[in-house]
């Protein structure tokens, strides 16, 4: 692999824009050996011009041992803590010992050696950036070279500046971990241990021990587990934790639960802090995570500063090949002698992480902290890959199966064709409907991976539990695999003549199905994909409970998905009626149609999707206070009332119903394509550089966001066949139909899921934001400088 296409490819996607811009340079050096080459062909021919759009340096955009005994580690747990950037609080950072060099001071040059041709002359200015003066412009074709120089220095600087930026960044939550940790552990000690004395420094070494000591209690004194000794010079201290801190700390730990919610509504108005064990657990596990994902911080960063000085490196070496020039050797010295090449604070720090994170959360287990600090690398299996195409090919000679049976058996035909498709096929539908939604969503992981989307981090996945678009493959494949197999165990059309009835095993082929996929989801074992299930279940919950909890994008983005499978919702409405108040499955009738009950479900079921992201708009309009939640709010109210006037249609008929349900549907059609075209997707933007688009794509072909907006419009409009009382087609049943107009809108939401997520990646990159935000246990109060 080229080196360009793997510097793109190692790229931290939400930094894209404060990398070196090793394209461009590219192209300049390109532009120089053509050319020599030119110069060579026809020796008296004039340069070229140089290259638009370059003549400016590009700015960077502003961003916000497992070998001590078991008593040892259970006493660091105690241990005060004295910080991971060893500096006083509100200090700078440390400099390195390598910004003493001479070269580093305000202003310096870099020259060629005395026997190498001098080329290029590198000054550093009074605010820290650098220029470069290429002493051979008066040569032919030194235009070129000329911006060859200016562009890499603004792209120097850039990057100098970003990477600046991101370590005072870093020190600074460095700075506010470790206090953070040090009222963790005071509160360990209040928690744990609230009743102990501090006897003196000879007391300690003269603990007596018990001959009846267990491992439950162990012949120490409470001092050992609370202190830890330090070796000062020629003697030892002790350093108790530093508990009366606690006195100027309250906790803030996010409710999570409606439940917790309300309790920490009420322990709010009273005055008195109290601290428990429940809150130590969860302070530990914020703490956990907190050090977890500011590792991973670190890694980053490490990462982006190697990263470009490789691509400087690489870029400086292509153009001394192209001139025969020895530019690089100077160039590369400057960088080296730079803040990106001689800060070591990243690398300082995360060592000092490391060993904070394994004494006081790994127990002193080094291998266990490192498990947990490191990223998780998914590994890819062979066996998904087998299993992949084996059921797939499996559920394609099902569907064959079927169709051929239908021809030989001529069930079109049949006089139990429509018994068979108002009561069995509204139940095979729904797992349909769901594996249609599963084969749209592996699509979009595919070409979310294409197009370097980063949807584990958006979405909020752990580390190597997100699934690939191969293992949602199987499962959608697996899915449709016991689908036809079910389908074709009854595909009967015709009573048994004797009994009058048909057998019941295979009419409760459906029910075992369903039964048998919730048993499947809900499963405590460790199988098929059981923190992606458990991920999944949450985010259901949540949206069951919307306006008691925090909206996260997870959540609305579920329940957009849920708003897609109203149909979905009927069904299993239909397979309680069915299977149990209304209907008589042995002999294939029900009367929920008939229902006044079903009736009333029948609207409820279809509002209760959007009604979750109706009352998540509200939720976020109190919380953040923007407008634009409130109007997204009305659009799902709209698309409330459309629902129900067209199910009120469906049932009632007349010119009335006919009348609201238009009107209701072409308001809300209306009011949800421009959101979804304006908003959502970011598009129709008439002063972008990308004229009706964005100013920033991910798919190179144009034509493919037009042809995409053209496309979400026509199938919004599927709703006409239930408004002008289309309900059936000359060739499909119109159980039929609704399915196919399901479908339709099924695959119209994955075609908005990819084009929803490229806006949400390229917002997270404008604002360089690539880390989760995990809240902090400890809040000060009071004004103490405790923490």
């Amino acid at each position: 692999m080229k080196f360009g296409r793997e510097y793109e490819v190692q790229m931290i996607q939400e930094w894209r824009e404060a990398y070196m811009d090793y394209r461009s340079l590219k192209s300049i050096v390109k532009q120089v050996l053509r050319y020599h080459l030119q110069k060579q062909q026809h020796p008296y021919h004039p340069p070229p011009p140089p290259p638009t759009g370059e003549t400016a340096p590009l700015h960077a955009a502003s961003t916000g041992g497992t070998g001590a005994s078991g008593l040892s580690r259970r006493v660091s747990l105690y241990r005060a803590f004295s910080g991971l950037t060893n500096r006083a609080k509100g200090g700078s950072p440390k400099k390195s010992h390598k910004h003493n060099n001479p070269l580093s001071s305000k202003r310096h040059y870099h020259l060629f050696d005395d026997d190498e041709e001098q080329a290029i002359l590198i000054n550093e200015d009074e605010t820290g950036s650098y220029n470069t003066t290429f002493l051979c412009s008066a040569e032919e074709g030194g235009e070129m070279e000329v911006q060859f120089f200016r562009r890499l220095d603004g792209e120097f600087n850039k990057v100098l500046r970003f990477y600046r930026q991101k370590v005072e960044s870093v020190m600074e939550e460095a700075d506010e971990l470790s206090r953070q940790l040090n009222v963790l552990i005071a509160l360990r000690v209040k928690v744990e241990n609230p009743n102990v004395d501090f006897p003196d420094i000879n007391s300690l070494s003269s603990a007596p021990t018990s001959p009846h000591t267990t491992n439950r209690t162990p012949a120490i004194s409470p001092m050992e587990v609370i202190k830890e000794m330090e070796q000062t010079e020629d003697k030892k201290v002790f350093k108790p934790a530093p508990v009366e801190m606690l006195d100027h700390i309250k906790l803030k730990i996010e409710p999570e639960t409606p439940l917790s919610m309300l309790k920490c509504m009420i322990m709010g108005l009273s005055s008195e802090q109290t601290f428990s064990k429940p809150e130590l657990k969860r302070a530990e596990e914020l703490m956990d995570r907190a050090f977890v994902e500011f590792y991973q911080k670190l890694r980053f960063l490490k990462s982006y500063c190697f990263l470009n000085q490789l691509a400087f490196s690489k870029i400086l070496k292509k153009y001394d090949k192209t001139t025969s020039r020895n530019a690089s050797k100077p160039y590369l010295h400057t960088v080296d002698h730079s803040y990106l090449g001689s800060c070591d604070e990243v690398s300082s720090l995360m060592s000092r992480v490391e060993a904070t994170f394994i004494k006081h959360f790994a127990n002193g287990n080094h291998r266990e902290g490192m498990k947990c600090l490191r990223t998780k690398a998914k590994r890819e299996k062979h066996r998904i890959t087998y299993l992949l195409g084996f059921l797939s090919g499996c559920a394609v000679a099902l569907a064959i199966a079927i169709s051929v049976l239908v021809h030989i058996r001529g069930i079109t035909k049949s006089e139990g064709r429509h018994q068979y498709m108002e009561n069995i096929f509204p139940l095979y539908s729904m797992f349909g409907f769901v594996a249609v939604h599963l084969f749209m969503y592996a699509g979009d992981i595919y070409f979310w991976s294409r197009y370097r989307v980063n949807y584990p981090f958006i979405f909020g996945f752990e580390q190597g539990t997100d699934l690939g678009y191969r293992e949602v493959l199987l499962l959608a494949s697996a899915l449709a695999v016991f689908t036809f197999g079910g389908a074709i165990s009854n595909l009967d059309m015709e009573m048994d003549p004797r009994t009058k009835s048909f057998s019941v095993i295979t009419e409760l082929v459906p029910l075992g199905l369903l039964i048998f996929f919730m048993i499947t989801l809900f499963c405590p074992l460790n199988i098929i994909y059981r923190s992606s299930r458990y991920f999944f279940i949450g985010c259901v919950f949540r949206c069951l409970l919307s306006p008691l909890y925090k909206v996260i994008l997870p959540d609305f983005f579920l329940a957009d998905q849920l708003t897609t499978q109203v149909q979905t919702f009927r069904s299993l409405l239909f397979y309680v009626c069915y299977y149990g108040w209304g209907g008589d499955f042995k002999k294939r009738t029900h009367t929920c149609y008939e229902s006044d009950i079903y009736k009333e479900l029948y609207l409820v079921v279809a509002i209760i999707p959007y009604w979750f992201r109706f009352a998540q708009c509200i939720r976020r309009l109190v919380e953040e206070k923007d407008k634009m939640n409130g109007l997204n709010a009305l659009k799902y109210l709209s698309t409330i009332l459309a629902v129900a006037a067209r199910t009120i249609f469906e049932t009632k008929r007349g010119t009335y119903w006919l009348t609201v349900a238009v009107t209701t549907s072409t308001i809300a059609t209306l009011f949800n394509t421009y959101w979804d075209i304006f908003r959502d997707w970011g598009l129709m933007n008439r002063n972008s550089k990308n004229p009706w688009l964005r100013d920033k794509l991910l798919i190179p072909y144009k034509s493919i966001y037009f042809v995409a907006m053209v496309v979400n419009v026509v199938l919004r409009l599927a709703w006409m066949q239930t408004v002008l009382g289309i309900r059936e087609a000359p060739f499909l049943h119109r159980r039929a139909l609704v399915a196919v107009v399901t479908i339709l809108e099924i695959v119209r939401r994955g075609i908005w899921n990819f084009f929803r997520l490229e806006n949400e990646h390229l917002n997270n990159v404008g604002k360089y934001r690539a880390f989760k935000s995990v809240p902090l246990p400890f809040q000060e109060v009071g004004g103490s400088k405790s923490m």
